[in-house]
C-alpha cells in the first residue's frame, strides 16, 4: 500500500500547493512547519493496534450535540475501525442542517474532502474544507461555503478544534492522501444516531431529515465500509456498489438483511421507550456548544484568556445553553440549563461583535500568530488546548 519515497514527496508537494488555493485565507507562503507535523507516536500505535497504518484510507464522522469528531481507519480486514475520537472545542449554531449563508449553522450530511480542500496556510492554524454545499444541497438552492474543520477554537459555522488537535488530524489526512486515497468521506450528524436520541428529539421538525441520515449511519455501522451516497430530491440515497438516484434500483446488496434487522431493532427499542413514557427535549443553543472535556475549572481559565484575546468565538453563548424537557404528553417540565451553563463564566471584556470581527480578521487578512510553547494539559486522548497568544 505504501508508495515509493519519491512519489510520496511529489504527492505531498502537490497537496500543500493545492491546499493553499482552497480558501480565502492568508497565502503568504505555500508551506509551513504545521502542515508537515509528524503523526504522534501514540496515534501511529493506535493505527497498529487496529490493524492499520499511516497509508490506509480514513473516514471521518462528526457529532454536534456530543461535540466529537471520530477518525476511522481502513484495516487489513477490509473494514473500517475507530482509530481515535477528538473533543470539539467549539461549534456554532443549532442542531439542524445548514441552509443559507450567514446562519452560523454547522452543516449536517455526507460530504467529500479532496486534497484540493486542504489548507496548510489557514489563518486559523490549519484547515480543511468539508465540502458544503454538496450536490443535493446545491440542487435545493442552499447557500454558503468555506465550511471548515480548523484550529483556534473559534467557529462561525465550522468545527473548531485546538491547534494541536488540527495538526494531528491534518497529518493523518495528509498521510492517507499520500498513501493513495483520492477523497475522504466526511459524515456530519446532529447527534449519535441511537434509538435513545431519536426518541429524545422525536418532536423536532428536523426528525424526517435526521432519520434519513440514520439510514447512511446504519449502513456504515453494519458494514464498516464507506457507503456510496447519492440523492433523490431532498433525501440521501445509499447504494451497495453504486448510489441509486431517483427511480433507480440499488444493486444486489448482501448487507440488506443485516441493515434491515438493525433498523427493526432500533424501531422496536424506540417504541418501547415511548410506551414507557420517555420524555422529549428541545435544546436551545445561543450559538453552539463545546465538548465537556473543556469544562473543568483549569481549562475554563484558559478559555477565558483566549476569549479576552478574541481567540474563542462568542464565549457568552456557552453560558446560555438551555434544555427544555417535555413529558410523554407534550407538557413542558421545569426548564433546566444544560451542564455547560454553570461551568463557563464568560469574560465581560469581550463582546460578540468584537470576537466575530477578530474571527474574520484572522480568516481573511491577518497572518497566523505563533507562540513559543503550546499548553499541554494531558488527557486520555492526548489533546492539548491551543497555544496562548503573546
Amino acid at each position: 500500500m505504501a508508495l515509493p519515497i519519491l512519489n510520496r514527496a511529489l504527492i505531498l508537494s502537490a497537496l500543500l500547493i493545492l491546499g493553499a488555493c482552497s480558501s480565502s485565507n492568508n497565502r503568504t507562503s505555500y508551506t509551513n512547519a504545521r502542515a508537515v507535523t509528524p503523526i504522534p507516536a501514540a496515534t501511529l500505535a493506535a493505527m497498529d493496534h487496529i490493524g492499520s497504518n499511516r497509508d490506509a484510507p480514513i473516514l471521518i464522522r462528526a457529532y454536534k450535540k456530543e461535540s466529537e469528531i471520530e477518525i476511522w481507519k481502513l484495516t487489513s480486514s477490509g473494514k473500517y475501525a475507530l482509530m481515535k475520537s477528538y473533543p470539539v472545542c467549539r461549534w456554532s449554531g443549532q442542531l439542524g442542517p445548514k441552509t443559507r449563508e450567514g446562519d452560523r449553522q454547522v452543516p449536517e450530511g455526507f460530504y467529500t474532502v479532496t486534497p484540493a480542500q486542504m489548507n496548510p496556510n489557514s489563518a486559523l492554524w490549519l484547515a480543511f474544507n468539508v465540502g458544503y454545499p454538496n450536490a443535493m444541497e446545491k440542487s435545493l438552492g442552499r447557500t454558503g461555503g468555506d465550511i471548515m474543520v480548523h484550529g483556534t477554537c473559534s467557529s462561525r459555522g465550522c468545527f473548531a478544534m485546538t491547534n494541536e488537535q488540527i495538526e494531528e488530524i491534518y497529518a493523518v489526512m495528509r498521510e492517507a492522501f499520500a498513501g493513495g486515497q483520492k477523497s475522504v468521506q466526511f459524515q456530519s450528524y446532529p447527534f449519535r444516531m441511537t434509538a435513545e436520541n431519536l426518541v429524545k428529539f422525536r418532536n423536532d421538525e428536523n426528525m424526517p431529515f435526521w432519520k434519513n441520515l440514520k439510514e447512511g449511519s446504519d449502513r456504515f455501522e453494519v458494514t464498516k465500509t464507506e457507503p456510496a451516497v447519492g440523492y433523490c430530491g431532498a433525501r440521501y440515497t445509499f447504494g451497495a456498489t453504486e448510489a441509486p438516484g431517483c427511480g433507480q434500483t440499488a444493486a444486489t446488496d448482501p448487507a440488506a438483511a443485516e441493515i434491515a434487522a438493525k433498523t427493526a431493532a432500533d424501531n422496536a427499542k424506540m417504541a418501547s421507550l415511548i410506551a414507557a413514557g420517555a420524555t422529549t427535549v428541545r435544546i436551545s443553543y445561543s450559538d453552539g456548544d463545546q465538548n465537556p472535556f473543556f469544562r473543568t475549572p483549569e481549562k475554563q481559565k484558559l478559555l477565558e484568556k483566549w476569549a479576552a484575546a478574541g481567540e474563542l468565538s462568542r464565549p457568552d453563548a456557552l453560558s446560555a445553553v438551555e434544555e427544555t424537557e417535555f413529558d410523554h404528553q407534550g407538557n413542558p417540565l421545569p426548564r433546566r440549563s444544560a451542564p455547560i451553563a454553570s461551568a463557563y463564566v464568560p469574560v465581560t471584556s469581550s463582546t460578540e461583535t468584537a470576537q466575530d470581527d477578530g474571527f474574520f480578521k484572522k480568516l481573511f487578512n491577518s497572518p497566523p500568530e505563533t507562540s513559543a510553547d503550546p499548553i499541554l494539559i494531558g488527557t486520555p486522548s492526548n489533546v492539548p488546548l491551543p497555544p496562548r497568544r503573546g
